[in-house]
């Protein structure tokens, strides 16, 4: 363990290298628990998405040509 700034930090060996980018760490009595975060549903991110607040262009909705094979 060592000091970044003001906060404790531990460096992880390789061996327990966790994947992602992300980590949930929480205590369990007298223990420390890291583990890596669940991936979030395509669902649950977009509805993390604020609003557009700007109008956008109207497009025309128009039919297929026909293309010859």
């Amino acid at each position: 363990m060592f000091k970044n700034g003001r906060s404790q930090a531990v460096r992880i060996p390789r061996a327990f290298e966790l994947p992602g980018t992300e980590a949930i760490m929480r205590k369990e009595g007298e223990r420390l628990v890291i583990e890596p975060a669940k991936r979030k549903s395509l669902s649950a991110v977009l509805a993390t998405l604020k609003p557009m607040d700007e109008d956008l262009a109207t497009i025309v909705d128009r039919p297929a040509e026909a293309v010859d094979l």
